[in-house]
This record gives structure tokens, C-alpha cells and sequence, in this order.
């Protein structure tokens, strides 16, 4: 027979009736806590004659930013300026993700190099970024890049039109032109193709179980694809060279010292906790597949590849997406050289118009959306790379 259906018993007897009142008191003190404070708070400075609100976005920031990706002006809003500081802080946190990620990534594999050489060395590496603070770290690189490298008429020249010095790093910049469409173009159909090639060479290997090369032939797909749109839309070669005048490089591209600093600084800190993640999740595989891949015939690059990180990534992203979110937030540091940041904007505006509650509330936000971005990004991957049960 079928079992009887399920009935609400909202009496006080009931278990989960009595969990829902405790909830809804629970949120109702909390909101009436929090209504409090907020007109404690706006009483007392509307005493003290503190003006609040958001209003100020759209007033004139009467402040210049140094170093931006989005053109910007004195004249413009506080909101534009928050903007600014925002693509500066991503800047800096998504070139950092991937450099620490690579990086941390090496020097895990090597932890667990049969070298000793290797193994001590990226050991001392790990032993010694963890345990200096990550300020000093960054006061380190800035004292490296402002004052050891040399004046910009003397600069460093490590490829042509390159110039690093105490002013930062200039490079040669594509001119932007209607043919670097087709190159886009060929360079999105290269990623398709290596990816699909990819996919070719999983089911290959888990249907026969022959091995097919594929970070280099994906490597050349991208690179032949994007060559051959550059081709055909016209070949444009014009570049933005940057020019070493009596005293100064003009033209091509640039990034100042503040943001090296920061970059090196965060890259190099992170990646010694990545390192650790990479190291402890590929030892918890069984070394029972360490076995049955030496059986098989293996490399080791081909054992660590194929049998050992795809097994280990279910330990390795949870921690590795902490540190994601540790890094980004750590980004906010950068105030302490001069990089025009997020933090940075926010204090010179909290200066200017005296609306504390308000500016800092805008830095939680934006870096509780990053947080809750990052974390969504990586909980799919995670889903993606976890075990099936068939």
C-alpha cells in the first residue's frame, strides 16, 4: 500500500515548526539590531552636521588617477573613479591568478622531484615566502624595482624596444586595426580546435589506450588559426614602438613599478601556498596508481599527466579556491606602494567628501561580488572535475 501522505502539523509539539519560529525571531531581532544602529548612527551625525548618502557618485572626483585602464579625468564622477579602481584592482588579481597558479603548480611537482637538488630548492622556496609577511614582501619589490634598477636614460634594454627601469617596463604595442579582426577570429577557432582535439585524444586514449600528444598540437592549432585570420585580414604589422628620448620612453605600452610591485609581490607569495594545495593533493592519490601506471608502462610526466592530477583535483580545488579569494583580497595591500586601486580610490574619496559608512559599503560590495564570482566559477569546476559514480 502506499504510505500515507505527508501532513503540516503546525503545532508547538512539532519539531520542524518550532525550528521555523526560532528562525523567523532569530531574523526579526537581527533586523531590529541592525535598524537600530543605522539610526543611532545617522542621528549622531546628522547632530554633528555629517551629510550621508550616496549622492556623491555622481559629483566631480577633483582627483586625478596615475595609471588606468579606462581613460579618466578630475573632472569626471566619484562613480567612474570607482571604476578605475576596480579594473585596477582585476588587473592586477587575474594576471596574478594565473602567474601564482603556474607557478605554484611547479613548484609543487617539484617538492615531489626525485631530484635533490629541485626538491630542496623548491622546498626552501615554500619555507621561506610563507613565513615573511606578505607587506614586507611588497615593500621588498618596491624597494627592488625604485631604487636597484636604473634611471629610465640608462634603462635596461632586455629585447629591442624594451625598456625596464625605475620607471617600469615599456614594450611595443599592436596599433589596433580592422584586420586584427581576423585574427581574433582565427585565434577564438584555434581554441575551439585544440579543444576539440583534446576531446579527440581522451576518447582515443580511453577507448584504445594509445597515448596522442596534445598541449603541443593544440599549441599549433591556436597559432596557425590565428596567423592564418591575420593573413587574411590583410597582415597588419603596425606597431606602437616605444622611442628612448634624452629623458624619457615615449609610446608603446607601459606599466609603472607600483604595479610590478604588486603583481610580483602577490604572484610569488601565493604561489607558495599553491605549491603546498598542488603537493598535498597529489600525494593523497593511492600509491597503489603510482604502481598500476609504472605496470603500464608509463612516463613519468605521462603518470603525473593521465593518473595523478586528474585524481588529486578533488582535493586540490577546494583549498586552491581560498586562495584564489585570499589573493584577491590581499590586492587591497597595494594601497601601501601607490597602486591606484580599489582601497586607494575609495580612501582618497573617504577624504574628500567625508562619507565614510558610504565609501567603505561600495569596497565590501565590490569585493563580496568578486568573492562570490570566484567561488561560483570555481564550485563548477569543481562539480566538473569530481568523481561520477556510474
Amino acid at each position: 500500500m502506499p504510505p500515507p501522505p505527508r501532513t503540516r502539523r503546525w503545532s508547538w509539539r512539532s519539531q520542524a515548526f518550532r525550528g521555523v519560529v526560532y528562525q523567523i525571531v532569530t531574523l526579526a531581532l537581527l533586523l531590529a539590531a541592525a535598524g537600530y544602529l543605522l539610526h543611532n548612527t545617522l542621528d549622531n551625525m546628522r547632530l554633528r552636521g555629517i551629510q550621508s548618502g550616496f549622492d556623491f557618485i555622481t559629483q566631480p572626483a577633483g582627483f586625478a588617477i596615475g595609471e588606468s585602464m579606462l581613460p579618466f579625468d578630475s573632472s569626471e564622477s566619484y562613480g567612474k573613479a570607482y571604476l578605475v579602481g576596480l579594473t585596477n584592482t582585476l588587473r592586477v588579481a587575474l594576471a596574478g591568478i594565473v602567474a601564482a597558479t603556474t607557478l605554484g603548480t611547479l613548484i609543487g611537482i617539484g617538492r615531489l622531484s626525485r631530484n635533490l637538488l629541485v626538491r630542496t630548492l623548491c622546498g626552501a622556496y615554500v619555507e621561506t615566502i610563507r613565513n615573511v609577511p606578505l607587506l614586507l614582501q611588497l615593500f621588498m619589490w618596491y624597494f627592488v624595482l625604485t631604487e636597484l634598477l636604473p634611471q629610465i636614460e640608462s634603462a635596461l634594454q632586455p629585447l629591442p624596444s624594451v625598456f625596464f627601469s625605475k620607471n617600469g617596463l615599456q614594450f611595443p604595442l599592436p596599433e589596433w586595426a580592422p584586420g586584427h579582426w581576423g585574427t581574433l577570429a582565427g585565434f577564438g577557432a584555434g581554441a575551439l580546435a585544440a579543444w576539440g582535439w583534446a576531446r579527440l585524444a581522451r576518447l582515443r586514449r580511453e577507448s584504445t589506450g594509445q597515448l596522442l600528444p596534445v598541449v603541443i598540437p593544440g599549441l599549433g592549432l591556436v597559432v596557425a588559426l590565428a596567423l592564418l585570420g591575420w593573413v587574411l585580414g590583410g597582415s597588419p604589422a603596425a606597431l606602437d614602438l616605444p622611442e628612448h628620448t634624452d629623458v624619457n620612453v615615449v609610446g608603446g605600452g607601459a606599466v609603472t613599478p607600483e604595479y610590478l610591485t604588486v603583481l610580483f609581490g602577490l604572484s610569488i607569495y601565493t604561489a607558495a601556498y599553491i605549491a603546498e594545495v598542488v603537493r598535498a593533493g597529489i600525494q593523497s592519490v593511492a600509491f597503489g596508481q603510482h604502481e598500476a601506471a609504472a605496470a603500464l608502462g608509463l612516463s613519468r610526466s605521462h603518470e603525473l599527466r593521465l593518473v595523478q592530477l586528474p585524481q588529486a583535483l578533488r582535493v586540490i580545488i577546494p583549498p586552491l579556491t581560498s586562495q584564489y579569494l585570499n589573493l584577491i583580497k590581499n590586492s587591497s595591500l597595494a594601497v601601501a606602494v601607490g597602486y591606484p586601486d580599489l582601497v586607494s580610490i575609495s580612501a582618497t574619496s573617504l577624504n574628500q567628501t567625508g562619507r565614510a559608512i558610504e565609501c567603505i559599503s561600495l569596497v565590501m560590495a565590490c569585493y563580496l561580488t568578486l568573492s562570490l564570482l570566484t567561488s561560483a566559477v570555481m564550485n563548477f569546476y569543481n562539480r566538473r572535475a569530481r568523481f561520477k559514480d556510474r
